[in-house]
């Protein structure tokens, strides 16, 4: 099976241009925010507030986009030092997970001191819709034709990549691992996972450590056959360092949660 993306470019209205990963990811922040929703409201609800999750999404999609920005922008400072005004054009991409969660998370530490709530009540429902969320956004990176492994002639799934788009040491190749889709898969597993601790009552500690350990596992693997990572540390894609920082701090969490 060979999969080709029907290009970036969905529609115009009145001579602006909507792009395929724009509606993907729009949907994707819909389900996501639908299912942590659901999530708190059945499992977590603090003080009989019914409406906090949701109060707070509109400031989190906020918080989490500007956090992926900023991120990509300092991973690729030596281009945006050039080009400062491009910082603004978010149409042209770069956008990184690992910076809306770090943006979000202290925002929500923030959040949870001023309110006296406590921290892993809003993250346990809060990772349940993310993983869910990324599970779809990650086609976003198929219509544009990103997030791919390495050069695969054969197998039962391969990615076309348009020559323009093609690394210049791998020109000469046309088919490449769908990274993107690997990704999820895998994302969905976890959100699936999630979601059997969260029926089962697990603690909010436990759900929280266990989405960021298996999310930085994965993110380990896919990062290792990708050959587009935004950027490198001595040839180790900085994703990785910084998946292996998480995976560290998520096991402790886990033993943590143990002992509560």
């Amino acid at each position: 099976m060979i999969l080709t993306s029907p290009g970036a470019e969905a529609f115009s209205i009145f001579g602006l241009t909507v792009y395929r990963y724009g509606i993907i990811m729009a949907f994707a922040i819909l389900i996501g925010a639908y299912a942590a929703d659901w999530a708190y409201r059945k499992y977590f609800l603090v003080n009989e507030n019914n409406d906090l999750l949701l109060d707070l999404m509109p400031w989190l999609i906020i918080v989490g986009f500007a956090g992926a920005r900023i991120y990509y922008c300092i991973l690729n400072y030596h281009y945006y030092l050039a080009h400062p005004l491009s910082i603004l054009n978010v149409r042209e991409g770069g956008l990184s997970i690992h910076g809306t969660l770090l943006a979000c998370i202290i925002f929500l530490i923030v959040y949870a001191k001023k309110k006296g709530i406590k921290l892993f009540n809003l993250t346990a429902p809060l990772v349940l819709g993310l993983a869910l969320a990324q599970s779809i956004g990650r086609w976003g990176n198929f219509f544009n034709s990103e997030a791919f492994g390495k050069p695969l002639e054969s197998g039962f799934i391969k990615l076309f990549i348009p020559e323009a788009l093609r690394p210049l040491q791998y020109r000469q190749f046309e088919y490449f691992h769908p990274a993107f889709l690997y990704e999820s898969i895998l994302d969905f597993g976890i959100f699936l996972i999630l979601l059997l601790a969260v029926k089962k009552k697990k603690n909010s500690l436990f759900i929280t450590s266990l989405y960021f350990a298996l999310y930085a596992l994965v993110r380990i693997l896919v990062e290792s056959i990708r050959v587009d990572s935004i950027a490198n540390f001595y040839g180790i894609p900085v994703a990785v360092i910084v998946s292996v920082i998480i995976l560290i701090a998520a096991l402790w969490g886990i033993f943590q949660s143990r002992l509560d």
